[in-house]
């Protein structure tokens, strides 16, 4: 299992998509959440879109490796049973979390390989997220203020990886997360190969 945090804006998603489509032994685990779908997001696709009832209940159920608030505005969390289905297959599962959610996932499974994307400097994050136009204001803002937290928050990470270009770093990733892999394959005595 393999967390990628990072402040929203920093390429978190495009490092991740690259990667997996070089590896077909890597998956994406699939959050659940309380927003609402954005245009062109499929329920089990992006996420699992849940009521706040629901959600309420797999945190109950302990149905949740980790969880958390984002912005103050939605929930959003990793469901349990999905992520052991993946790794019952073989699979290279990765989690692509807020900061919380890393910290609990810390406490869960300490055994996860923990990655930090971080911008080159905080205001081309800012330009990144303004250009995306995806945000209001006080959406905007919220993000800010949580990447000042976020990046504070770098040094509690395996690895931080700087995304100053795109392909460059997916491969530092890639390469990183292979290595830490065939690692844990040697002294556990499970060598596997797999592309």
């Amino acid at each position: 299992m393999v967390v990628i945090c990072g402040p929203a804006g920093v390429g978190k998603g495009s490092i991740v998509s690259g990667m997996l489509n070089q590896r077909s032994d890597f998956v994406l685990s699939v959050s659940a959440t309380t927003r609402e779908p954005r245009e062109a997001e499929t329920d089990g696709v992006q996420y699992y879109f849940v009521s706040d009832e629901q959600f309420d209940r797999m945190i109950e159920d302990k149905q949740m490796l980790e969880w958390a608030w984002v912005f103050g505005l939605n929930r959003y969390g990793t469901p349990k049973k999905a992520v052991d289905k993946l790794q019952s297959e073989g699979k290279t599962v990765i989690l692509e979390i807020d900061l919380d959610g890393a910290r609990q996932i810390r406490e869960t499974a300490p055994d996860v390989v923990q990655i930090f994307i971080a911008p080159p400097s905080f205001e081309q994050l800012e330009s990144r997220l303004r250009g995306r136009g995806t945000e209001t204001d006080a959406q905007l803002e919220a993000r800010l203020n949580t990447a000042k937290d976020e990046l504070q928050a770098q040094d509690e990470f395996d690895e931080v990886f700087i995304n100053d270009e795109l392909e460059k770093t997916t491969q530092e990733v890639l390469d990183y997360i292979l290595r830490r892999k065939e690692e844990n394959e040697r002294s556990t005595g499970n060598r596997k190969t797999t592309n």
